[in-house]
């Protein structure tokens, strides 16, 4: 993603989120994703290990930021979204704009029969197929969040896809990829008519984020079923003080 706009500067009103995707890190760390979840009053944040986002009830409250502060500590870098601005003394270091995508009616959901479960047997193969495909962030216990789906040939792991974030109502499909040597045969989209029919099976809604500036998998999403719900800054931050690391070197 590129470098977002300056984000800096303190005293902005507070801005409530009337829909869980609204702020959908915090509706999932604050509800099913509750027992991953790090969490210091308004402020929650998945394992390092797990997602790289911490969040906040209300991102336009000073008192969350103050919780996050305290969550993470001091000298601390962290990624949050969605953010308008950060509280003075906060350093925005990078980020980006993403988009939101929701399934509609037309979304066809649908088993892939050739698609196997991935589970933390499967992470070093997944981890070099990320590598090679840059899909998003995934991490080593990334596979804790939700059903994963991949497609082999002759036993060497090529596409994959599977679920992030879950909150009431709704579960993000994430971490579409495949091998470059294997693109244009349709596989990306068996594996998220799969992950959604896993998502609806349970009554939920699939939705999706993207990097504002990914036109060919916007435009694969939107082919599929999927609408442009909301654009949002996400912001790589880091919070004010020094570190106790950095004051003992």
């Amino acid at each position: 993603m590129a470098t977002p706009i300056d984000l800096r500067g303190g005293g902005a009103p507070t801005v409530t989120h009337p829909h869980p995707l609204d702020n959908a890190v915090w509706a999932a760390l604050d509800g099913p994703h509750g027992h991953l979840a790090d969490r210091v009053g308004r402020a929650a944040r998945y394992p390092a290990d797990v997602y790289d986002f911490a969040a906040l009830a209300d991102p336009g409250d000073p008192a969350a930021w103050a919780d996050l502060l305290t969550l993470v500590g001091p000298g601390t870098a962290v990624r949050v979204k969605p953010v308008e601005r950060v509280p003075d003394g906060w350093e925005v270091i990078g980020g980006g704009e993403g988009v939101q995508l929701t399934a509609t009616a037309a979304f066809r959901a649908e088993p892939a029969p050739e698609a196997v479960r991935l589970g933390p047997d499967d992470v070093p193969e997944i981890l070099d197929l990320v590598a090679r495909t840059r899909p998003g962030p995934f991490l080593r216990r990334t596979v804790a969040l939700g059903a994963y789906l991949g497609i082999r040939d002759q036993g060497r792991l090529i596409a994959m896809a599977g679920e992030r974030l879950r909150l009431p109502g709704w579960t993000e499909i994430s971490a579409v990829c495949t091998d470059p040597a294997h693109r244009g045969g349709g596989l990306a989209t068996r594996l998220i008519r799969a992950v959604g029919a896993g998502i609806r099976d349970r009554g939920d809604t699939p939705f999706l984020h993207a990097a504002a500036g990914n036109a060919p998998a916007i435009r694969l999403y939107e082919s599929l079923g999927f609408v442009l719900r909301r654009r949002s800054t996400i912001a790589s931050v880091r919070t004010p003080g020094t570190s106790a690391g950095a004051r003992a070197l």
